[in-house]
């Protein structure tokens, strides 16, 4: 919970007095409280500032940015800065109505409208965080070229540092390189597994936590069929929508490294086999 010193910098930057507080669930790297002052209800999102540094800015600008784009629902951000050490991410608090019948229809072409939001780069204007995670966006012009270089070598260098290893990762490369389609980049979420989205108020999807960057399309969705909890109307609506290009099925791997390997530098060596499994199916 927050500490009676960070409430009362709420207080101050709110003009606001916070009647209650409650814990919400939130994660291994960030404490979450829901904040109830008189008029309204408030998500605060609390964690070090010296582990990790400017991760709520990078929020920030990463759900203004979706916001920017007006499809989803987005939680507006109120606040972010730094008291006594801790930092912290003040959100408007969304609440959750019941699902509405057409949810993943709605939801599939809510998500071909995002990622139909482009810019005539791969990247992003800074770097932000996947979970704990630092997440580099420097600008490229080639697809492949960004997701190699700023996706999958940071993770492959973190995870071989953590004493995992990989054989003939450039003839990797150079493989996957001719499997990426060269579409124009897209405004990706970049972390769309089924626990970053909840309902809205009218029953909507609202997306929450993101790992933003305008990047390959096929990356959301590959994250969305790693884990599951995403009804298939949903990808077929996008396709009628937006459609994905030929065999993007068969290049689900090739995406989805990138998040295996976020988990093997997280959670450890249950993720290994998942990863140099992909490794050889495109050697």
């Amino acid at each position: 919970m927050p500490s009676k010193i960070l409430i009362q910098h709420f207080e101050n930057l709110l003009s606001e007095k916070i009647i209650k507080t409650k814990p919400l669930l939130g994660g291994d790297i960030n404490e979450v409280c829901l904040l109830i002052t008189s008029t309204r209800k408030l998500v605060v999102k609390i964690n070090s500032d010296e582990r990790f540094p400017g991760m709520f800015q990078a929020e920030t600008e990463g759900l203004r940015e979706l916001r920017k784009a007006k499809v989803f629902t987005i939680p507006q951000v109120l606040h972010y800065g730094s008291s006594n050490d801790e930092a912290f991410l003040l959100l408007e608090y969304i609440d959750s109505g019941k699902q509405i019948e057409d949810f993943w229809l709605v939801f599939g072409k809510q998500l071909a409208l995002l990622h139909k939001q482009s810019k005539p780069y791969f990247g992003f204007e800074n770097d932000n965080y996947i979970g704990s995670l630092p997440q580099c966006n420097h600008k490229h012009i080639s697809p492949s070229e960004f997701y190699i270089n700023q996706r999958l070598q940071p993770q492959f260098e973190m995870a071989i540092n953590r004493g995992f290893s990989f054989r003939n990762l450039d003839d990797f490369y150079a493989t996957i390189e001719t499997e990426i389609p060269n579409e124009a980049s897209s405004l990706v979420h970049g972390d769309l597994w089924n626990g970053n989205f909840i309902m809205d108020t009218r029953g909507y999807p609202c997306l929450i936590d993101p790992a933003v960057s305008y990047a390959s399309r096929e990356m959301d969705i590959a994250m969305m069929h790693l884990f599951g909890g995403f009804d298939p109307e949903l990808f077929e609506i996008y396709n009628e929508t937006f459609p994905l290009t030929e065999n993007w099925r068969e290049r689900l791997g090739i995406w989805q490294l990138y998040y295996l390997l976020v988990h093997l530098n997280l959670f450890g060596s249950s993720y290994y086999n998942s990863v140099t499994r992909i490794l050889n199916q495109y050697r």
